[in-house]
């Protein structure tokens, strides 16, 4: 066994994930802007045929996004922080190296794959779970892959404490691999019933079942991958950034547990004024409100983290995007829990108010939290200084403007939505059509075109500042210890 002095972390897998982080960033994000331009000029569908309307191309998007750019954002860090933090190396292990390996080289294969499939139009149909069945058995295997990585990790571990980011990846492993094998049962029709298509299933549930069973899943993938797993990165990275202990653990402690208990009961708020029997509406309603005290614990302890210390705003922009993250994370997190009220989802649901509701923690939260997260990480794993400082900064300031214009416009048309659908003339007749909301909606959804497009521009900064620091960033003789150095 190594001694801690000597102790040399491998980062081959770490570099292999921020290398898959970018490219399905890009993928996702740019189908992203194309559908928002589609949405706002109808004729852009009509451009590539069936491959580029807006049915093939959104779970494109939406599993470009969750399943490429921000799970491949989680395994790099999880690989970065599980070995450091755990005072572990994965060169110690042949075949924790090989687990790791194969992690990456399946999971690469299943996003290729499922980037040909979907734009082929095979699909399963249900949210976040559109992957047909030999797929799903793929992403079984890697996430298996994955906890054995992980837990091995952990036993190998010269830390006695695990600390408090382990817990919330941890998190992350286990309530994903329980939803994703519940949610995913489904029958390939061919193999039973000898006809039709190879690739196509049904699944296993029906009716009132199947969406109960869809909005558990769901909802709790936002939990288990875009909240845990996030908050586990930030718990590491901003008091390493800013050189400042967790404001409270116990207070983390207590977040995370109130995390795990309210979170996977808060999914049936996406089937209010549904068929689901009237209690299961209303539990969702009431641990979505709930769910307010754990989700800004974490966040208040974030922000309290810098608390003596704010002037670090003025001078790191990394510090910005961690601080913004944790704020459009508090945003997020009071937002959902105003929707799920019954009185307040009677005019949200349906509308373009819950897109942007989402895209205020898919971009605010995650995207500021994962780009953070790998500006941070690549002086260290490619030992050469960030490139430069003021592209940093100017692409914090684009993206902020860009959700900025997102989500207001986005609350504006959603809010104008629901309330022209529920408009009654003096002879109680619906006072508009539908295409008359549309009509209404189109410079807001123009507003929101264009705020995802700047968000894009700045991911392509992005992408060119951690190119340029691999390649022709000033070489550092030691690795920093707090701030990460930057070129101006």
């Amino acid at each position: 066994m190594q001694s801690n002095a000597q102790l040399e972390y491998d980062y081959s897998i770490v570099k292999a994930f921020t290398f898959t982080t970018i490219l399905f960033g890009i993928i996702g994000m740019l189908v992203g802007v194309i559908l928002a331009f589609q949405l706002a000029f109808p004729e852009l569908s009509n451009l590539a045929g069936e491959y580029g309307t807006f049915g093939r191309l959104r779970p494109l998007h939406t599993n470009g996004v969750a399943f490429g750019f921000t799970l491949s954002g989680i395994f790099a860090t999880w690989y970065y922080v599980g070995q450091r933090v755990l005072k572990m190396s994965l060169n110690e292990s042949k075949f924790l190296m090989t687990v790791a390996k194969l992690h990456f080289a399946l999971y690469f294969i299943t996003i290729l794959l499922a980037v040909v499939t979907l734009i082929l139009g095979i699909t399963t149909s249900k949210e976040y779970a559109e992957l047909e069945w030999p797929l799903d058995l793929l992403v079984v295997v890697w996430w298996v892959l994955w906890g054995v990585a992980m837990f091995g990790m952990i036993g190998m571990r010269r830390e006695r404490t695990i600390y408090v980011s382990i817990w919330y990846f941890m998190s992350s492993f286990l309530a994903v691999a329980m939803l994703y094998l519940f949610n995913n049962m489904e029958v390939p029709t061919a193999l039973v019933s000898g006809y039709g298509s190879v690739m196509h299933s049904v699944s296993m549930y029906a009716g009132t079942n199947d969406a109960l069973v869809q909005w558990w899943y769901g909802h709790n993938a936002v939990a288990f991958v875009f909240t845990t797993p996030i908050i586990g990165m930030i718990y590491y990275f901003l008091p390493k950034e800013s050189g400042q202990n967790v404001f409270s653990y116990k207070l983390s402690v207590l977040a995370f547990w109130g995390l795990m208990f309210v979170y996977l009961w808060a999914g049936g708020h996406h089937l209010i004024y549904s068929t689901v029997p009237d209690w299961m509406q209303t539990m969702g309603s009431v641990m979505s409100v709930v769910l307010i005290l754990p989700s800004w614990g974490s966040a208040i302890n974030m922000l309290l983290t810098m608390k003596g210390e704010w002037q670090q705003l003025q001078t790191s922009p990394l510090i910005k995007f961690m601080i913004l993250a944790s704020t459009f994370y508090m945003l997020s997190t009071i937002e959902g829990p105003i929707q799920a009220i019954k009185s307040v989802n009677a005019i949200a649901h349906f509308t373009d108010w819950i897109p942007g509701h989402v895209h205020d923690g898919v971009l605010g939260w995650v995207g500021f939290m994962t780009m953070a997260a790998l500006f941070h990480m690549a002086p260290r794993i490619f030992k050469r200084e960030i490139y430069s400082k003021s592209l940093m900064e100017t692409q914090f300031w684009i993206q902020t403007v860009a959700i900025v214009l997102y989500f207001t416009s986005m609350w504006i048309a959603g809010i104008t939505q629901g309330m022209m659908w529920r408009a009654y003339d003096e002879y109680g007749s619906l006072l508009y059509s539908f295409i008359d909301t549309v009509t209404v909606l189109q410079p807001y959804y123009t507003i929101r075109a264009v705020g995802g497009l700047l968000y894009l521009v700045g991911f392509f900064m992005f992408a060119y500042n951690i190119y340029k620091t691999a390649t022709s960033g000033r070489v550092l003789d030691k690795e920093p210890v707090n701030a990460s150095p930057m070129a101006s």
